[in-house]
Parts: C-alpha cells; structure tokens; sequence
C-alpha cells in the first residue's frame, strides 16, 4: 500500500524486531526497479514491498538468520539474486553453520544449478569438503548428465558419506565415469563393502587389479563371490593373480572347484601353463571327465598333467578322442619327439609331424606316416626337390614303409606320388614285380592303373602291351591320361577296351582327327550318341550331306539351327528336307516348320507345300511368304500368301508370275490403292490396257472416296499409259 517511507529505516525496525524475512522481502522491488534480479520467480512477494536493504553486506548479514526464517521462503529469495550474490550468501551460510544451513544451501543449489552454474555449485560444496552437500547436489543432476567428471564426483561423494548402496548402483549402471579413476580411488577408499569395486573393474577390464586389491586386503570371500555369482568367465584372470600373489594352493582349487563347468577352461589352462603351475588343475579336470565333458581344452589339459608325470602318455594320446593333437603335439616336441609323432599321427597334422620328423631325424616313422596317408599333397610336400631330407625319406619308403605295407591303396598312392615327383624309374620295377608277376596284387584294380599311368609318365613304348595285357584298371581316368599324354592310339584302345564309344570316337575326331575312321567305328558301334560326335565333326568340317545323314541315324535334332544354315550354305535342300521333317517328329519350332517349307519351294516340291501348310504346324507362314518373295521363289509366295489372304503381297506376286488377271482379282480383294496402282503399272508395262483401266478405274475411285477426286496427278501414271485410255478412264468415272 506504500511506497513514500524510510526503507533503509524500516528495515533496520525489522531486523531489530526479529522479522528478517520482511526486512529481505521488502528489498525485492527495489532490486527490480534496479535490474538486479536475474532470476527466480517473485509469485510469494508482494510487488508493493518497498526497499529496504539493497547492498550486499546488509543481505549476508539478514540471511544468516536461518533459525527465524523459513526455509521454503529464504529458497525462492535466493532466486531474486545475482550469481555473484546468490553464491556468495550461500558461502556465508556455509561458513555460519555449516550442517544446520547445507539442506537450504543444497535445496537452493538444485533449484537454481542451470544459473549458478554446476560447476559453481561443485566448487562451492568442495570448498567447505561438504561430501554431503556434493552428493545431494549431485544426485538430482546425475541421471541428465554424461559428464565423467561429475559421475566420479558422485561417486566419491556417495563414497565419502557411507551411500555404499548408492555407490555400488552407480558403478554397475552408469556409463560415464572414468574407470581408471574410479578404481583408484575405490581402491584407495578402502570401503568394507567391494562391491562398487567389483563392478568397476568387472566392467571395464582391471580383473587382475581386483583381485590383488582383494587378495592383499584379505577379502577372500569377495573373491568367491565374483568368481561364483558375478562373472565366472573371468575365474583364469583370477586363479593367474592369485597364483601371481602366491595365495595357497588349496584355496585357488577350492575357487576353481566351486565353479566347475561354467569356468572356460582353455585361458584356465594358458594362465596356469603360464606360470608352470598346469598340475593344480588334475583334480578339477577329472572332475569334469568324470562328469561326461567332451570339452576339447579339458582333454588338453589333462594329456599335458600326463605327458608330465610320464603316466603312460601313450595310451592316452592313441585312445583319447577328445584332444586337440596339434596343441598337444607342440606340447610334447620339446619334451619327447616320438610322442609328438604319435599326437600329430592321430590328428593327421601333416606339416607339424613332418617338421618334427625331420628336425629330429626320424625318417622311419615320417616315411610310415607318409605311405598310410596317401595324402597327395603330402607326398608333394616331401617330395619337392627343394626339400634337404629327401633322400634320407625316400631310401626308407623304399627299403621299409612300402614292403611292410599290405594296402594296396597305400602302395598306389606312393607310386602315383613318386610318378608326380618325376621319379618313375625307382617304381617301374617294382610295379612290374607286383602286377605282371603272379602275386597277391596282381589283379589290383589301383595297382594297375598306376602301372599303366607310371609307363605313360616315363616309358610310353609299354603302354599298348600293358593295356593288352591287364583288365582291372579305371579305363576312362587312364583313357584321358593317355589323351593328355598325346598317347592317342593307346587312349582309343583303352576306351574300346571299356565300350566307352563316345570317348573313344572323340579321339579319333578331336586328337587322331579321322572322320573316316571315326565313321567306320560308329557303324561298328551303331550307337546315337556316338553318330551324334560323327555329325558335329562333319558338320564343322563342311561334309554337310554326310553330317545331316549322321544326325539322322543319331536321332539328333540338337542341333537344328546349325544344320539348317550349314544346309543353305552348301545348298543341299534335299538333305535338309529330310533332316527337318525328321526334327518334326520330335520337337515343334516355328523355325523348324518355316525351313522346312523354304526348303521345299528351293527344290520345287510346291504340292508338298500345298499338303504341309494344311496340316497342323507352327511354321511363320507371313514370314516365309515374304522370304519367299525376296528369294524370287514366287510360286511357292503365290501359295503362301493366297493361303493366309495376304492379298497385296499376292497380287504383286501375281504380277511377277505375268498373271495379270489373277493380280487384278487380288488387287480388288485387297482394295487398296497403293496395290491398285502397282498392278495398273504392271499391266501398262505388260500393255495390258484392259486390266489396265480396270486398275486406272479403282485407282480414281480410292482418290475420290479420300475426298480429293480432283486432285488425281496424270504424272502419276505411268508415261506408256495412252491419254486416250486414262480419257476414258476418267469419262467412265465422272458419268
């Protein structure tokens, strides 16, 4: 209601009555009328208040009284200040009481943090180290911010004032704090519960960390809760610390037992191997066999503890079918070579057994290997010549991997891998000894063919007679042995020998290259497929009569388009006609239907074409015609194009035949003016001035139903055409 008084006087009364609030209330219009208040809202105050206080010192003074001023009330005052003066009141509030005052300092705090500033609020609540006061400030703008800085804040804040729980669900569900920074001063802190810990370095890869932090704090049951409920994938982390940090052996195995089949046992076993410690696993290993694993890394495990304590590692590592025989090989190479053999052997680890066989000089057991792998590629490997220890393998699958063996397959796939080699005279002997000589291997199928691709290899003067002499080998991969060896007479052998006809007739077509020969096999053989060769071979060489007759006894009509233009190539319609009508019997092609008429008018067989174009057929009889035409075959156009009542292409075709009358009587079915007037000239040229003006006649008659009758061009007939004629023509039209 007034504004003419004292102020400063007023609110001086105020203050010495005890009405702090009404002394700072009063003060608020003045600061409006000042441009002092930045922010807040004033909808508690009286917009009449006058001024009392504007100054600073005056303000700090009033507002320490927290203890006869409502809190609620001193709140929203703060929002009618400055920064400057909002932060430096709530610092005096601080300094006066500290723990009385933080509640309304905080509450201000997270009312106004967007216009102080959080990091004015930090610095203020770290000023006075009010871990408190951080925290409740903090905890209402954590969920909105993604600042590491101020997650860690609040974390050590929560820390620091005993909030365990709320530590533990900030580091297991934020995202944004700094993690080596977190667990150093987790680590440091020292708090009684690890959880928070535990979560940080679960989360973000510092398990060893962990573990030595919990070790030396002796906070084994944390240990065991992490390894049991929390993570049991990281428990080889774990057991390496802790071996690491020589904690007792009974414990780590307790540790490991407790976890049994959820722990991955492969890093289980590197982190033990590590450190040389593999035996403290034997009884957590026969654990899980005992149990049914099949688990490859547990069967690894376990032949490495017996390959150690020399257990009768033989019999494991030649009846175990669970381990992984490279891994356990390179485990034994340093420790016994011949078992390594035997791990490598089970698990056809060609590369490792032979490095191993060699750098330990044991060829007998390489050789071996070797010759019952029958491993192409293998035997490539050993046999290059770049290979220093050749010779030293050779000398003993010669003198004790091949006689000891009793597989025929094996003995094959050593001489196919000495005859890929390049090294045929060492087995030629051999072979010969086992297949020609009566023995047990004298009727082997793979025997045979090795002899017989050994002989093309390296003597090819014995190839006939060993195809004359043996039965019991794969003719048609030895047949295109041959073939590729350019043994082109002992490959048609070999597939005759076989009834593989069509082989056969290919290498007297394609390599031996004689279609006389090849044509007397097939009348031999009389089967299709093989006339069907015969015919693609004349065809290409341009016997095309002799190929058409070969289609025709093979029965072939693949090839159609190819015969039909190789036929008018060489114009042999007869043979063509034959051919075609052949294909008809099995398959219908408008092509096929269309040459086969073409065909027939080239060799004037125009009543055929009358009989065929009657029957059913899908031959493209338009097309044909106007071929026809084009060819000059006019006859046979006259019976296609009176067929399908293409009337102008008759009537034109007519005239070329010199049948006037007939072209007029097509020309007038077609009534068509451009037909009209190619007939009038015909007839003009071949003065035939009758038909002529009958044409002349119609030609007017088009114009005038145009609508144009008196716009005829005299030039456009034709010079020859007497005036007198085109007079009558006309006079006959107008009347």
């Amino acid at each position: 209601m007034f504004s003419h008084y004292d102020r400063p006087r007023i609110a001086q009364l105020c203050e010495k009555a005890g009405l702090y609030l009404r002394a700072l209330q009063v003060s608020i219009f003045a600061r409006i009328q000042f441009g002092l208040i930045l922010f807040g809202s004033l909808s508690n105050y009286s917009y009449t208040a006058m001024q009392h206080y504007a100054e600073l010192p005056d303000i700090k003074r009033v507002i320490v009284n927290t203890h006869a001023i409502e809190p609620q009330a001193l709140v929203e005052f703060f929002g009618t200040l400055s920064k400057e003066w909002a932060l430096e009141c709530m610092k005096d509030l601080l300094l006066v009481n500290l723990r009385g005052n933080l509640q309304i300092v905080v509450q201000a705090a997270k009312e106004y943090c967007e216009q102080l500033g959080v990091d004015a609020c930090i610095k203020l609540f770290e000023q006075f180290k009010s871990y408190e006061g951080l925290y409740f400030f903090l905890g209402s703008y954590l969920s909105s911010s993604e600042d590491p800085d101020i997650h860690f804040k609040y974390i050590e804040s929560a820390a620091r004032t005993g909030q365990i729980k709320e530590v533990e669900r900030v580091t297991r569900e934020s995202n944004f704090y700094d993690a080596e920074k977190t667990k150093n001063f987790l680590m440091e802190a020292k708090l009684p519960d690890a959880r928070p810990l535990i979560n940080v370095c679960d989360r973000f890869g510092f398990v060893p960390d962990l573990t030595h932090y919990l070790y030396t704090n002796n906070m084994l049951r944390y240990i065991e809760g992490y390894v049991q409920k929390v993570n049991p994938g990281n428990a080889p982390l774990v057991v390496g610390q802790l071996l690491d940090d020589e904690c007792p052996e009974d414990f780590i195995k307790g540790l490991i037992l407790s976890v049994r089949s959820l722990l991955p046992v492969e890093p289980l076993v590197d982190e033990c191997e590590k450190r040389n410690r593999l035996r403290l696993l034997t009884q957590f290993l026969e654990h899980l066999v005992s149990e049914g694993s099949q688990d490859v890394h547990v069967h690894n495990a376990l032949g490495k503890i017996i390959i150690d304590s020399n257990n009768n590692p033989e019999h494991f590592l030649t009846t175990n079918p669970f381990y992984d025989s490279r891994v356990v090989g390179k485990y034994c190479e340093k420790r016994d070579p011949t078992l390594a053999v035997v791990a490598y052997r089970r698990g056809q680890c060609d590369e490792e057994l032979i490095n191993v066989t060699n750098k330990n000089s044991l060829f007998k057991l390489q050789a071996r290997y070797v010759v019952e792998r029958m491993d192409g590629d293998l035997w490539d490997k050993v046999l290059q010549p770049d290979n220093e220890y050749r010779r030293q393998f050779i000398d003993q699958v010669v003198s004790t991997a091949l006689p000891e063996s009793k597989s025929p397959e094996q003995v094959s796939a050593a001489v196919k891998a000495f005859m890929t080699a390049d090294l045929p005279h060492e087995l030629i002997e051999l072979l010969e000894k086992i297949v020609l000589q009566n023995s047990a291997f004298s009727g082997n199928f793979n025997l045979q063919n090795l002899l017989i691709l050994t002989a093309i290899k390296a003597d090819s003067s014995r190839v006939m007679d060993y195809v004359n002499r043996l039965d019991n080998f794969d003719g048609p991969a030895v047949g295109e042995v041959a073939v590729e060896a350019q043994l082109y007479e002992e490959a048609f052998a070999i597939f005759k020998k076989f009834n593989l006809n069509v082989q056969a007739v290919d290498v007297l077509l394609d390599n031996i290259r004689s279609i006389e020969r090849a044509e007397e096999f097939a009348f031999r053989v009389e089967e299709d497929a093989v006339w069907s060769q015969v015919a693609k071979a004349q065809l290409r060489e341009g016997l095309v009569s002799e190929a058409i007759e070969s289609f025709i006894r093979a029965d072939d009509v693949t090839h159609f388009l190819d015969v039909i233009r190789a036929a008018e190539e060489a114009n042999v319609y007869h043979d063509l006609v034959k051919y075609l009508l052949m294909v008809r019997q099995k398959a219908r092609e408008p092509k096929v239907d269309s040459e086969l008429i073409f065909a027939y008018a080239k060799i004037d067989r125009l009543s055929d074409i009358e009989e065929f174009i009657l029957m059913p057929n899908v031959a493209n009889l338009q097309n044909v015609g106007d071929r026809l035409y084009d060819e000059e075959l006019y006859e046979a156009a006259k019976i296609i194009y009176a067929f399908i009542s293409n009337w102008a292409k008759l009537a034109v075709t007519l005239v070329k035949l010199k049948q006037f009358q007939g072209a007029v009587d097509a020309a007038r079915k077609a009534n068509s003016a451009k037909t009209w007037k190619e007939v009038c000239f015909a007839c003009v040229d071949a003065e035939e001035f009758r038909l002529a003006q009958i044409c002349g006649l119609n030609i007017i008659i088009q114009v005038y139903k145009q609508g144009h009758p008196f716009e005829l061009n005299i030039c456009s007939f034709p010079r020859t055409f007497f005036i007198s004629s085109f007079l009558t023509c006309l006079l006959f039209c107008l009347g």
